[in-house]
């Protein structure tokens, strides 16, 4: 079947790409024309101060992607070799590589069936089962090692159920690094993820909800960790006229074009977010049908819908994730399926988990869908037709 134009159905269309159709120009522009396009200049300024403020948070850290942003809040939050972190193991791998950048270990949490989050209740198993109080600290039964901090990954842009998780970590001086690499535009409980945990490290990739084509931001209450987040991301100089270092730090800020790019993005934040939530409910309901379970909101969040992800039932639609998407590359159509869970990661190895068999479920059936906020109605309903026309008929019957 096929309702749609020529154009539309010659037109590739990608998982999420950058939609560029605001100041972008302009802006880099001035920076061109003034001469300040390194680490130092105004628009860097104006972007942390506007991040910060349209999440909610005191401060905003530029930094030159999503992962040295985490990496740099594991050092503010005092994470030290040896240490262990416990994070999400449906993540995409930088958020556990920063935790070994550290020297730390990262104990790996599942989630939740339903929206796919960090499982609190493993959490709380976790720390109340699995750790000692021991002199002033949490300690990790079978490893003695002392746990120091919690990483929850918000993942496809939906939020963790971040309440019970950071009343835990209250309760056992643990802190809190939010992931929301995915989630800028995102609300838990009526606020934007950003401001609710100690720290919280936003990407701006090339494929996230805004880009400047990289470039990442820690946002944070604490004037005291902004300071150090941002005497480590400039290399540690401790003298403003000479070159003295007191520590080791890194070469980690944001320049002032890719601040440029990220300013302009931020104009048109809420209307691509607004976009690809219509895209999700637009999928969702042009493909309803046995063996197609949507990602969906719970009732105390709203997410960006950053990807529009379907978990399968390979017996119920006659075809598996693998073969659906390798069915729709034919057609132009790219989908992806959801990241190894990290237990299974051979580059991690023997870390400890918990596990509830959620992670190795979305590996297995989950697929996401075009989601950039430039598709057009015409190119959502191609992927919906090129889906109904590779699932066998027999199946298609109205869920």
């Amino acid at each position: 079947m096929s309702t749609t134009s020529d154009s539309a159905r010659d037109r590739f269309l990608p998982l999420s790409e950058p939609c560029l159709e605001g100041n972008e120009w302009k802006y880099v522009k001035e920076c061109l024309d003034s001469g300040w396009i390194s680490s130092v200049g105004a628009f860097v300024t104006r972007f942390e101060e506007n991040i910060a403020s349209y999440v909610g948070a005191k401060h905003g850290v530029a930094t030159v992607n999503g992962t040295a942003a985490l990496h740099t809040a594991l050092l503010v939050a005092g994470v030290e070799p040896g240490d262990e972190v416990l994070v999400s193991t449906l993540t995409f791998i930088a958020s556990v590589n920063a935790i070994r950048y550290v020297g730390a270990h990262p104990v790996l949490i599942d989630a939740e069936p339903h929206y796919w989050q960090m499982d609190p209740t493993l959490v709380s198993d976790f720390l109340r089962t699995q750790c000692v109080w021991n002199n002033g600290q949490l300690q990790n039964r079978s490893t003695g090692r002392r746990v120091k901090a919690i990483m929850p990954v918000h993942v496809l842009g939906h939020p963790v159920d971040l309440d019970p998780i950071c009343s835990e970590a209250g309760k056992f001086d643990l802190r809190v690094i939010e992931d929301s690499a995915e989630s800028l535009g995102a609300s838990y409980q009526g606020r934007k993820i950003g401001a609710t945990a100690d720290l919280a490290c936003i990407s701006f990739n090339g494929n996230k909800t805004i880009t400047c084509g990289g470039g990442g931001m820690i946002v944070t209450n604490s004037k005291e960790d902004a300071d150090r987040a941002r005497y480590l991301t400039t290399q540690a100089k401790d003298d403003p006229a000479e070159y003295i270092h007191n520590e080791v730090g890194y070469n980690y800020r944001m320049t002032n074009v890719l601040a440029a790019i990220g300013l302009a993005q931020l104009e048109q934040l809420d209307s691509h977010v607004d976009r690809r939530r219509r895209i999700a409910d637009f999928y969702r309901g042009h493909l309803t049908m046995p063996g197609f379970l949507w990602h969906c909101d719970s009732d105390k969040a709203r997410s960006t819908s950053w990807l529009s992800t379907v978990l399968l039932d390979p017996v119920q639609t006659g075809v598996s994730a693998v073969e659906l998407r390798d069915r729709l590359t034919k057609h132009g159509i790219q989908t992806r399926r959801l990241w190894q869970p990290m237990h299974q990661s051979p580059a991690h190895q023997g870390c400890q988990a918990m596990l509830n068999g959620t992670a190795d479920l979305l590996f297995q059936n989950a697929l996401s869908f075009p989601s950039s906020p430039n598709l057009t109605d015409d190119d959502l309903m191609r992927v919906s037709d090129r889906v109904l026309d590779s699932i066998p008929v027999r199946m298609r019957r109205a869920g």
